[in-house]
């Protein structure tokens, strides 16, 4: 069932049908000439696959399931992927892309899937291929004066056709998803920007669908148009955009060097003429480019234009994994007109090294690591003599760009991650033994004991004789909810490490005990310093410090980690502080991780705090990053009220602080509840504001909830309003319900992104 142009014959017999499949459109393209077919599930002995065509280049899409394989690709002499399992990736369902170029004297790509010799019973196999022709210098260079610059080297470099490319990100900046039915013929995904912004002020700008784009620098099939008519800018606060960055962040492998392509496009209105927007661009924190002007390069408004730079990612000892950062700066005023800076697209590449693109695996999580077993030295001999999966795939072209899609399909994964409590990888983080617990704790002496919880009792304890205290949470005995909160833990901190949350030191799984050790927080709960106790209260400043370093923690766990991580128990007991005021989120027990981008929930058992939980996701079952933004609202009620989130004394009224709250605030009476020290202890603006960002979390639809970069934006814009604030005596009493007007920003309640375009992930 070959398509037309194509001719597809089995060299040998397989017993399955090819299914053949719905190829894309080609948009505009005559250079590309697709093809698509499947394969069924499995696959147990060698086969390849011929096909010709008379075209000159060639995608190819490769679909697995989960299992225990572990497996080798190589696509003719290059090393795809090396001693690779799929279960050791956070997704569901992911894919890899590969870019290699055929040579016309050797006309044919072989690509071969090796089961590796170190575990037992692994095995290699495939369910799917997909080819979409591609032009070979789309990314490849052609000429010399198109070579990219080398960012920090002070040279140029070329993507040779002697080079392979993998495809790492492929960004819609400031717009959405974009499915591969809307590329421009070559079945590529674009995904939105918000998981890698690091900084997500209200930035991205309204699509716009009314200019007509005009192809005069760039191949119209470069990238869709939708790319181009949607972008991400700083905002129009000049006083603003230069004491910050526009910054991405994307994690890539040491020891690389990374192709990056950056698309622009000037459509709005106002900006026509050189020098009306110009900014710096530094990639990996080297400067790449002193001065862009997009109007500049693309000679008007609406003409599409990108840049290609080459960045090197060193290699470091015990590091597998590297940020590589993208950020624009405005230029100088006297240099520019708008203070601001904009970007459309980003593509980013690994090049190959000495025709290798293996990166290290993915960490594995807590039950994977242990349940994959390493051959004896007889089981690894036997082994070896197993035949290699083969599939070749041979195209009577002259010169050929192939790009291959391998896309992992987890299928079983949720029945294979089970395992017992007892499954508990120790090269994660520390195993403790129950001595070495018990001689920290002297033997769990309750005058050591600095909290309580559904889990157990927490510790203060020193281990090894070391000088420096920890804090050791103990489970509960008998306690099976605490068995799954335990491993649940473990696999999330020991993976997770960032400065607003809480370290995991390691554990103790010894004697039926299960125990965590942290970093001990000097400084106890946030809870502690706000009401029921006898701290003094927290100043103004230092909660708003306290807010932005959890915020952050949360936005780190909604998009900065591999896969969206849903905490579900957010609240103002697991925010830990230390000796210096830092805010560390603690307490992943009941964390879950989220929907991948074909979902927009997780269908799951309602788990919580009273006072804190979601009221969507109570009624419905149906948990989203948006839960944890709305009990992070309540937390910000607690810090501006001083109040806990269920008071079960006085007016029924006032039991649930975020129904109160939000009575008051629709009545105009929101100042009436505000915790008395913050009256003349704290700007009126700064409260008004703070009041918005609280009350826009707490919000029952949870689609017009901010996100949780939209949060950290408006809490660090409270924080500056306080430090730039001149009415320092100002009554509380003229806090009013209205706009907010700051250096020509206004600020309502439709501030944030999430409300003024509501878009599921």
């Amino acid at each position: 069932m070959a398509r037309p142009g194509w001719e597809m014959s089995a060299l040998s017999t397989p017993p399955w049908d090819i299914n053949n499949q719905q190829s894309p459109k080609s948009l505009g393209n005559p250079h590309i000439q697709p093809l698509g077919f499947l394969i069924p599930n499995s696959l147990t002995h060698s086969m390849s696959h011929l096909v010709r065509n008379s075209s000159a280049s060639i995608s190819i899409q490769l679909r697995f399931n989960i299992s225990s394989a572990f497996f080798s690709v190589k696509a003719n002499s290059f090393t795809l992927v090396n001693n690779f399992s799929a279960s050791f990736a956070p997704d569901d369902t992911f894919f890899k892309e590969f870019c290699i170029n055929v040579p016309e004297d050797q006309r044919s790509l072989s690509i071969t899937f090796t089961p590796s010799p170190d575990y037992q019973d692994s095995y290699a196999f495939i369910n799917g291929i997909e080819l979409v022709s591609m032009p070979l210098n789309l990314y490849y260079t052609a000429t010399d004066d198109q070579r990219l610059e080398f960012v920090g080297e002070g040279s140029q470099f070329s993507i040779l056709n002697s080079n392979a490319l993998e495809t790492l990100y492929r960004i819609n900046v400031g717009g959405s998803f974009i499915s591969p039915q809307m590329d421009t013929g070559m079945y590529r995904t674009w995904i939105a920007d918000d998981g890698y912004v690091t900084d997500a002020r209200p930035s991205a700008l309204p699509v716009n669908t009314t200019i007509v784009l005009r192809f005069s620098r760039i191949l119209n099939f470069s990238a869709p148009l939708a790319v181009y008519r949607t972008a991400r800018t700083m905002g129009l606060d000049k006083n603003i955009n230069e004491h910050y960055n526009l910054t991405w962040e994307f994690q890539v492998d040491s020891g690389f060097i990374y192709f990056v392509r950056l698309h622009f496009c000037e459509f709005q209105s106002e900006v026509t003429e050189e020098s009306d927007r110009v900014f710096k661009i530094y990639l990996a924190n080297l400067t790449a480019e002193d001065v862009a002007d997009v109007i500049a390069w693309s000679g008007g408004n609406g003409v599409p234009e990108y840049r290609d730079y080459a960045v090197a990612i060193g290699s470091k000892s015990d590091v597998k994994k590297q940020n590589l950062s993208i950020a624009l700066h405005p230029a100088p005023r006297w240099r520019t007109k708008y203070s601001d800076s904009i970007l459309n697209g980003i593509e980013i590449f690994k090049v190959d090294n000495n025709g290798s693109l293996a990166g290290p695996n993915p960490y594995p999580t807590v039950s994977q690591a242990s349940s994959f077993g390493t051959r004896s030295p007889q089981q690894s001999t036997k082994a070896k003599n197993n035949r290699p999966l083969m599939l070749g795939i041979v195209g009577v072209v002259a010169s050929g760009l192939v790009v291959l899609f391998i896309v992992f399909l987890l299928i079983s994964r949720r029945a294979k991650s089970r395992g017992p409590a007892s499954s508990l990888p120790s090269d994660l983080c520390t195993q403790f033994s129950i001595s070495e617990i018990k001689e920290a704790t002297k033997d769990f002496n309750n005058l050591l004991i600095i909290g309580r919880g559904g889990f157990g009792n927490v510790y203060k304890g020193f281990l090894n004789g070391d000088s420096t205290p920890v804090a050791i949470k103990r489970l509960n005995p008998g306690s099976q909810q605490g068995a799954l909160e335990f491993q649940t833990e473990i696999g999330m901190l020991s993976q997770l490490r960032y400065l607003h949350l809480v370290s995991l030191i390691g554990y103790c799984n010894d004697d039926g005990q299960m125990i965590l050790v942290y970093d001990y927080m000097a400084r106890g709960t946030l809870r502690d310093h706000l009401y029921n106790n006898d701290n003094p209260p927290l100043p103004w400043d230092r909660r708003l410090k306290i807010c932005i370093g959890a915020a952050r923690a949360l936005h780190y766990l909604h998009t900065g980690a591999s896969k969206v991580i849903i905490h579900r128990d957010v609240k103002t007991t697991n925010i830990l502080l230390d000796e210096e005021w830092v805010a560390k989120v603690s307490d992943f027990g009941l964390s879950k991780f989220g929907p991948n981008f074909s979902k927009t929930h997780v269908s799951t058992e309602v788990k919580g705090s009273i006072g804190y939980l979601d009221p969507e996701y109570y009624r419905l079952q149906l948990l989203t990053e948006k839960s944890d933004v709305y009990s992070f609202g309540v937390v910000l009620l607690e810090v501006l009220c001083a109040r806990p989130p269920i008071l079960r004394t006085g007016d029924k009224k006032q039991v649930n602080l975020a129904v109160w709250a939000t009575e008051c605030y629709r009545n105009g009476k929101i100042g009436d509840i505000i915790d008395p020290f913050l009256k003349g202890n704290a700007p009126p603006v700064c409260l008004n504001q703070f009041v918005e960002v609280a009350m826009s979390c707490v919000n029952d639809d949870r689609i017009r909830r901010p996100s949780m970069s939209d949060v950290v934006w408006g809490l660090e814009f409270v924080f500056q309003l306080l430090r730039e604030s001149s009415e320092k005596n100002e009554k509380l009493g003229e806090i009013e319900h209205k706009t907010v007007r700051y250096d020509s920003v206004s600020l309502t309640r439709d501030v944030f992104s999430d409300i003024v375009n509501p878009q599921g992930r």
